[in-house]
């Protein structure tokens, strides 16, 4: 059994064959789907998915990007979702200075506001963070995350921001970047990561993993990040993915509180 973690099913890519890709991933083991949301629009698409197929369950948030979007009306409205029993964390939700689609300061400011609302709710942390990673761990600090905890999803930096998120009791979620050419340096960071903190997820549709590059992304995928996972901590792909397979799907249940 696997569980995608991270997955944009709402994805407008998805529409032409849905059914198929959810067909597709219980072929390849996938049995358990988190749908993200990024706005206000997207966690109502991800709880009504959720709200409809058993084995898909969502988070709310905003994404960085989106975070100059942000009204006041729209905090209500993300609480109301979040109490849907089939969301299991606020998220994806941080800070990224690669791109400009907000100002640097509204993003801290909105993170730090969706922080203290996760904190009402009692939800686990979907962090999304890139380019910013002293003030990501600064925030977490100052706003007590590690009291709820959750993951930094796709992970793509460093290993002190590995060290720093491991010491707040965040878990790392590895994406098919792991598969890229180019990506030895964060597979030497996932060969660090306690099994006991370690998720896998596709992104999709972003991120499509070796050997499908290029392709539009989807959870069946997320067998080949486990394969790559299992390649780098036990030196074999076959033999070791079992175990991967068995202990990111358990670390999966405890964080998000999903039953077996």
């Amino acid at each position: 059994m696997l569980i995608d973690t991270h997955v944009h099913i709402d994805d407008p890519r998805y529409d032409p064959d849905r059914e198929d890709m959810f067909r597709r991933a219980a072929q390849a083991g996938v049995t358990t789907f988190i749908t993200i949301g990024c706005d206000l629009a997207s966690s109502r698409s991800a709880v009504k998915l959720a709200a409809g197929r058993d084995q898909v369950f969502a988070t709310v948030g905003v994404h960085p990007h989106e975070a100059k979007e942000i009204q006041p009306e729209w905090y209500p409205q993300l609480r109301d979702l979040a109490g849907h029993p089939k969301v299991v964390a606020f998220g994806e939700i941080g800070l990224d200075f690669h791109y400009d689609h907000s100002p640097c300061d509204t993003q801290r400011q909105r993170f730090r506001e969706q922080i203290q609302l996760a904190q009402d709710l009692k939800l686990p942390l979907v962090i999304h963070t890139r380019e910013a990673k002293e003030d990501t761990i600064q925030i977490l600090r100052e706003e007590h995350a590690q009291e709820l905890g959750g993951v930094f999803h796709c992970f793509s930096e460093d290993a002190w921001l590995a060290k720093q998120a491991l010491d707040l009791g965040f878990y790392l979620s590895f994406s098919g970047i792991i598969t890229f050419r180019n990506a030895q340096a964060l597979r030497d960071i996932v060969q660090t990561v306690p099994d006991d903190r370690l998720l896998i997820e596709t992104d999709a549709p972003y991120l499509t993993p070796v050997p499908f590059r290029g392709k539009r992304n989807e959870s069946s995928f997320v067998k080949l990040v486990a394969e790559q996972i299992a390649a780098i901590k036990y030196g074999d792909s076959a033999t070791g993915f079992h175990q991967v397979a068995q202990l990111t799907t358990a670390n999966a249940r405890r964080l998000f509180k999903i039953s077996s």
